[in-house]
């Protein structure tokens, strides 16, 4: 699976489960250790981790790809390696603290749908 399809699994996991603000950068002429990130809030501890399991499972039914997890279910961020696609998944408050869309500011932002 190449990835924009990574890409477009992990968007719609994150849609299918009501993610909130999602948001899709586009890195590769940035950085070498992925293509894509995708940034996406949850409405509580559990809805996050809620989102990245439905990421890991969609992924390991659809890809030959181990799928890495970092964060716990009371983790307030959340992040899904896989491969290509890195989805950072944080409560909306600690979103706003870290502000990975200002770091990553000069990334053209796709949006949801990918498309600029």
């Amino acid at each position: 699976m190449d990835s924009e399809q990574l890409k477009s699994l992990a968007v719609d996991a994150v849609e299918s489960m009501k993610g909130q603000d999602v948001a899709v950068l586009d890195v590769r002429e940035r950085t070498s250790m992925t293509d894509y990130m995708v940034i996406a809030a949850g409405n509580s501890n559990r809805h996050v981790h809620s989102l990245a399991e439905e990421i890991v499972q969609r992924a390991k039914q659809e890809t030959d790809s181990k799928p890495r997890l970092e964060g716990g279910e009371t983790s307030d961020w959340v992040l899904v390696d896989i491969g290509d696609v890195i989805v950072h998944l944080m409560l909306p408050a600690t979103r706003e603290f870290y502000d990975l869309e200002r770091l990553w500011r000069d990334a053209p932002g796709l949006g949801a749908a990918g498309t600029e």
